[in-house]
């Protein structure tokens, strides 16, 4: 290619390299046009298209099977040799792909050095060995997944650590036992009958606003019981029933004969003194025994199911959850029986031990049933994972052909914690033989129908029976979720802290523990004496 421009600037003449002449005429318009300016503009402009021309010719002569244009083909060239190395691989995204897709055997990554920590050495790494497209993928390949091992590692042990912590009955909730239990046989303020014998009638009166809690932890029932008092519009018309196990009879006993909840009145009751346990088959217990025979399988325990190399972390986390002791306790079993165990009351309210009261529940007894049993907020309008977007598929295993045949996996599930039961109708129907019927198919499935718990058979027994009732009433996942906000958590009728993160240990939020905290009196001698502090 040749430029030959007249000596007066206004004929241009370009000669390409096949002898073709192209003239260029340049018409001086004004004075104000600089000659000298518009020479440059031409002789750069000639110096461009000449460097499309040679790049052109050389994807020809190279035979590049996909052609393009004279500028594609420009930055196809010049990027790479901007970017200060040519790159080998006609497909740099290809070329990793394969790299990144063999397998690679994770024992040769122990022990080795030369694999890079973190990005920064990683990039540093690269930018020192001017690698090309595969030795980028091979490096990047390894750094990822010895970071994979790690946090795999990581997270099991993170498992294992709330396993534990979230298991154990911590030293100072020991202690409160012990001290009562002494307490009561040594003190008879400490030995009263609960309630007292002119308020035994109130046990069974309909005018009253009955509550159920099923507890063996005297520091959690004491705030249940408090918050429940001190929240109420009306105390003098509530009747709390608290059940326990016979280890905790005598504590429980005296933690509230010692601290009254005047003009509220208290039942302290333990399962040995309702005659239906020792009466016939009690499906129930049957269920727990076999529950018992399926965590024996589980030899070496937590330390064992941590330490497997192949299994996914959340699967890891379920079989260690599976080993918590509330599953087999029968406290949390206790709910299916509440007809038996108040026969002459026609409407409860049951709470669990892991929530708080924040308002008059009185409003509870108001809420139209419409025949339906089970009052309970739902738990499938949400989008966190863990609490409020649970459907039956969540509890249930769907891969069972009996479960398929007989429920629908999209159904929206419900939540314990907080339930209005009308006893009156659930007499009428047929739910206790149906979580019988289905306790007694899970056992011949060798547990397969349901994860471990009271949730899957009662969500079971109670389908078709439920009526959905405001999420005001029960806030859920304080025990799992540490995004919950404190002044949403304070806003609800009840919280309720479900999960492992459980108010009265260690591991609890240290930003919602509050909730929980303020109905302790941490100046009583008890509490005190057994050092149980605020944070």
């Amino acid at each position: 290619m040749q430029l030959h421009i007249s000596p007066s600037l206004r004929h241009v003449t370009v000669v390409t390299g096949k002898g073709l002449r192209e003239f260029i005429k340049v018409k001086v318009g004004s004075r104000r046009v600089s000659y000298q300016m518009m020479f440059y503009s031409l002789l750069f402009f000639t110096f461009l298209l000449r460097f499309v021309f040679v790049l052109s010719t050389v994807d020809t002569i190279d035979g590049d099977p996909s052609p393009c244009s004279s500028l594609a083909c420009l930055g196809k060239r010049l990027k790479p040799k901007l970017l200060g190395r040519r790159i080998e691989s006609g497909n740099v995204p290809e070329a990793m792909y394969q790299v990144l897709e063999q397998p690679l055997n994770e024992q040769e990554l122990k022990g080795r050095s030369d694999i890079p920590q973190t990005l920064q050495d990683f990039m540093s790494e690269v930018k020192r060995s001017k690698s090309d497209a595969r030795e980028f993928a091979q490096k990047l390949k390894e750094m990822l997944t010895l970071m994979e091992q790690r946090t795999r590692t990581a997270k099991i042990q993170e498992y294992l650590y709330r396993h534990v912590a979230s298991s154990s009955i911590p030293k100072q909730l020991h202690c409160l036992a012990l001290k009562l239990a002494n307490e009561h046989s040594i003190n008879a303020a400490a030995r009263l009958q609960l309630p007292e014998a002119e308020l035994v009638p109130t046990l069974v009166d309909n005018s009253y606003f009955h509550f159920v809690l099923a507890s063996d932890n005297i520091l959690a029932a004491s705030v249940v019981a408090k918050s429940l008092v001190q929240n109420s519009l009306r105390p003098h018309k509530i009747v709390l029933h608290i059940i326990t196990d016979r280890k905790t009879y005598f504590p429980m006993q005296a933690w509230f004969s010692l601290h009254p909840l005047s003009p509220a009145i208290i039942e302290v009751k333990a399962l040995h003194h309702f005659d239906w346990l020792s009466k016939g088959k009690v499906p129930v217990l049957e269920a727990m025994e076999k529950d018992q025979r399926v965590r024996s399988q589980f030899r070496g325990g937590s330390s064992v199911i941590a330490a497997s190399k192949s299994e996914n972390p959340v699967v890891v986390a379920a079989k260690l959850q599976a080993l918590s002791p509330k599953y087999n306790s029968l406290m949390n079993h206790i709910r299916i029986h509440l007809p038996e165990l108040f026969p002459s009351l026609d409407k409860v309210v049951f709470l669990d031990d892991d929530i708080v009261i924040q308002t008059d529940l009185s409003p509870l007894w108001d809420i139209d049933m419409d025949g339906k049993v089970n009052g309970a907020v739902e738990t499938c309008r949400g989008e966190d994972k863990f609490v409020m977007s649970k459907k039956f598929k969540s509890y249930l295993n769907f891969s069972n052909p009996i479960i398929a045949r007989n429920f629908d996996p999209e159904e929206c599930a419900w939540a314990y914690g907080m339930n209005v039961f009308d006893l009156a109708a659930w007499r009428k129907t047929n739910i206790s033989s149906t979580y019988y019927h289905w306790l007694d198919e899970n056992l011949k499935s060798d547990l397969s129908l349901w994860q471990l718990g009271t949730l899957p058979p009662g969500l079971i027994a109670f389908h078709g029976h439920v009526q959905t009732i405001d999420p005001f009433w029960h806030m859920l996942g304080l025990g799992y979720q540490e995004t919950t906000s404190f002044s949403d958590a304070e806003s609800a009728a009840v919280v309720h802290f479900n999960g492992r993160a459980k108010p009265w240990l260690d591991i609890a939020f240290p930003h919602l523990r509050p909730l929980w905290a303020k109905y302790l009196d941490f100046s009583d001698r008890f509490i005190k004496s057994c050092h149980i502090r605020a944070s």
